[in-house]
């Protein structure tokens, strides 16, 4: 696969990591529910300084996507390096809901935890329960050394959230805005490492701008013009990025800014409209909208700052990514869908072996395929007019027997909102792009976990 580059990147070459403390420091920054026009860089008028910074200091990609087009499924595909529903993640996870991340799923945590890292997950998890008297695995089960974690989203509201756990002990009222409640902590655990301590590696997984929404009212009178709903959208995320650039003065004063790898991303489009910007649909559609969103990775030491990418990347290609800077091997036993990225940071082109795709059974159409500036969606003939929010019994049997009927193909680079399908003018790509989704969708829902008898006579609490 070709990789284009906008702004000229010199080509580096990576340096061999000869011991354990000179391999980097990895943060992730993932925001919830931002969409693709939500940050300065990629078009809003939101103010983002910190955030634009990050790219000016980094890599920005144009092309970037989130594992899924809502919360957990892509969060699966984030930890693992595999397609959400590979992992048996189908949707998101309800409260008291029996699916979960399979315990013999690898984690880029656990990877990196046994290459010596310490490692801490920060804010939404949403991939299991995060209290102890859950019979399902913890953070601490996937890899994390220390959290400071809620399950799902910050309740009830992100002022003063109260379902916060540290290390699975439930704290009660935190008082303050859940971002900077994310971000103190997320500093006082740099801060507390010893100067010779091992590399770290830190899950900063905010809540904003998911619902329900609070923002500080200094940040909504900046923003009243835009009327009360937005004043709050658009406080909220500057207020993210307010956290986001105390994370990242803490690395310059602990002098670790050079040493540390960033990847900044949300986990799926946004539920505003007006913040996919350009693109099609929202959060839960296959459309561009729910699943592109603004992606940014900054290591100063080996990313050349200023430089655009538009090779389509995505959260699933983090865990081999990740892997090849801490020196350690993807899983062998397992397919890992996503692919080594670091050939980019030396201005190389990297080669998928398997496409980038998504399913995603409740909105229609239910699945995209992205091959080079193509994206081919598939749709199923669903019996069920109109399907409950989460993943209830009733679904699994679809899931497993669907298969795509009907197929929308589009050129993204020529047209990134998609609206005109070439599927009856490009008859041979569409047949190559086809064969391919059909082949892909039944090797990762067959190898989905089957969750009928976990989730049966489910009821949303």
């Amino acid at each position: 696969m070709r990789h284009r580059i906008l702004l000229g990147l010199a080509a580096f070459m990576l340096a061999t990591f000869a011991a354990a403390d000179t391999r980097p420091n990895i943060l992730i920054l993932f925001a919830d529910d931002m969409g693709y026009e939500d940050v300065g860089c990629f078009g809003s008028t939101i103010k983002t300084p910190h955030i634009d910074g990050l790219a000016r200091e980094g890599m920005r990609f144009t092309d970037f996507y989130a594992g899924a087009p809502n919360c957990s499924p892509s969060r699966a595909a984030l930890m693992t390096g595999r397609i959400a529903s590979r992992t048996g993640i189908f949707n998101y996870i309800p409260p008291a809901h029996g699916m979960h991340l399979p315990s013999d799923e690898i984690t880029i945590a656990q990877l990196l935890q046994k290459a010596g890292y310490a490692t801490g997950l920060f804010g939404k998890w949403h991939l299991s329960h995060t209290d102890m008297d859950s019979a399902q695995p913890k953070p601490a089960d996937y890899g994390f050394d220390y959290t400071y974690c809620t399950r799902n989203n910050a309740e009830p509201s992100h002022k003063d959230p109260d379902n916060f756990y540290r290390n699975g002990t439930p704290l009660g009222v935190q008082a303050g805005y859940s971002c900077q409640l994310v971000a103190d902590e997320t500093i006082g655990w740099l801060q507390s490492r010893e100067a010779s301590a091992p590399p770290f590696f830190a899950y900063v997984a905010f809540h904003e701008p998911h619902q329900k929404l609070a923002s500080p009212p200094e940040l909504v009178a900046q923003y009243e013009a835009a009327g009360k709903k937005d004043a709050l959208y658009f406080a909220n995320i500057a207020n993210l990025d307010k956290a986001i650039g105390r994370i990242l003065a803490s690395l310059d004063e602990l002098d670790l800014t050079k040493e540390t790898f960033v990847l900044f991303a949300s986990d799926n489009g946004p539920w505003r409209e007006g913040s996919q910007g350009p693109l099609r649909g929202k959060k839960s559609d296959i459309w561009e909208g729910g699943i592109r969103v603004p992606g940014i990775m900054r290591w100063p030491a080996r990313i050349q700052a200023g430089a655009t990418s538009s090779e389509p990347v995505g959260v699933v290609d983090m865990l081999p990514t990740l892997a090849a800077l801490a020196e350690v091997a993807s899983p062998a036993d397992r397919a890992i869908d996503g692919t080594d990225l670091t050939p980019l940071f030396r201005g190389e082109s990297i080669t998928r072996e398997r496409p980038l795709f998504w399913f995603f059974y409740r909105n229609s159409p239910q699945m995209a395929l992205r091959s080079g500036d193509w994206v081919l969606n598939g749709f199923i003939d669903d019996p069920v007019e109109k399907r409950i929010h989460w993943l209830s019994s009733e679904d699994m049997p679809f899931i497993k027997a669907s298969t795509p009927t009907r197929f929308e193909l589009f050129n993204v680079r020529t047209d990134i909102g998609q609206q005109n399908n070439l599927a009856a003018s490009e008859s041979a790509r569409l047949a190559e792009l086809k064969t391919q989704m059909v082949a892909l969708h039944r090797e990762v829902v067959e190898e989905g976990d089957d969750w009928t008898e976990a989730i049966a006579g489910y009821t949303r609490p």
